[in-house]
């Protein structure tokens, strides 16, 4: 009679590692059915849109009649109009001059209404008001406000302030940063309010010790704790300026002249004012194209998620 050798057992490390995979396995199902609504969402109003408008682009359409293909040809029309050079620059100004607006006021908010005192609760949400508003309406509101006639100005006999805002290009380059920064900044100064949050108190507690004060704990802790809170509402700042349009087609129409035609504001006179539906897909294409080029700029000079995870950590 032969004796049979006992079962031997696996290892420990090997066993909890399978068990690990296994539930892993098993959590990966439902996890990916979960993302299939979002998904499916985001192509069905992302991905097809888009794909329509690269169509469109090689196209000839007046928005109601047949569609003719155009081949490269509206391509070349767009790239080579003087118009769009100027649209870009515009386009830029607005961009960079609103985050240099924003950020650091966005910041010095943010970092302020972090403290836990009630009477900042309330001033949170008091700064939050302006982002409820229609762009619209806001536009509306301050053009009557600036009107050198009958505005704010002439009503209160204010002469600075019975300029013509609107009129002038370097004025109304000025008026449309200030409205865009007014109405963003309760925006990202909640970004930042929630960084600052996630700072550990220890921190300032140990910089208070080695007698740091205010000033200096906000230049050698809270900045630099914040550098991916930055990059995150400065990509937010730089890719949203690109479809500013409804507070600029209301407040100034793009002028005067063309001081404040932006490229979505170009997109649209092209498109629903000269019935350009094929230049106007190419400026919408270039749009994403630059938005894509500045969110991945911003993310390489950002750094990897991992580093951000093991700065938090």
């Amino acid at each position: 009679m032969t004796a049979t050798a006992p079962p031997v057992a696996p290892p420990a490390g090997r066993t909890a590692s399978a068990r690990a995979g296994s539930s892993a396995a098993g959590r990966s199902g439902p996890v990916a059915w979960m993302v299939l609504p979002a998904l499916l969402l985001f192509v069905v109003f992302g991905v097809v849109p888009l794909v329509g408008v690269l169509v469109l682009s090689f196209t000839q359409w007046d928005g109601l009649g047949a569609i003719h293909a155009a081949g490269f040809s509206n391509w070349k029309s767009v790239l080579t109009d003087p118009q769009l050079p100027h649209s870009i620059l515009v386009t830029f100004e607005v961009m960079i001059l609103s985050w240099a607006v924003q950020t650091p006021v966005s910041l010095l908010l943010g970092t302020f209404l972090a403290g836990r005192q009630r009477y900042r609760a309330f001033l949170a949400v008091l700064y939050f008001i302006p982002l409820l508003l229609s762009s619209a309406a806001i536009a509306i509101t301050y053009k009557a406000l600036l009107d050198p006639n009958f505005g704010l100005g002439a009503g209160l006999h204010l002469g600075f302030l019975t300029q013509d805002w609107l009129g002038q290009s370097n004025l109304a380059i000025g008026v449309v940063i200030f409205i865009v920064s007014w109405q963003f900044v309760p925006f990202h100064s909640l970004i930042y309010q929630g960084g600052v949050r996630q700072i550990p108190a220890t921190m300032y507690e140990a910089a208070s010790i080695d007698g740091a004060g205010r000033v200096r704990q906000f230049f050698s802790i809270t900045v630099p704790q914040l550098k991916y809170t930055i990059i995150t509402s400065s990509t937010l700042m730089v890719v949203g300026s690109l479809t500013f349009f409804d507070l600029i087609f209301v407040l100034t129409a793009g002028g005067p002249g063309d001081a404040t035609r932006v490229l979505a504001l170009d997109m649209y006179k092209r498109g629903f004012m000269s019935n350009q539906m094929g230049p106007a897909s190419v400026i919408a294409a270039l749009i994403v194209l630059l938005g894509l080029a500045l969110a991945l700029l911003l993310r390489r000079l950002g750094g990897s998620t991992t580093a951000s995870q093991q700065e938090g950590a």
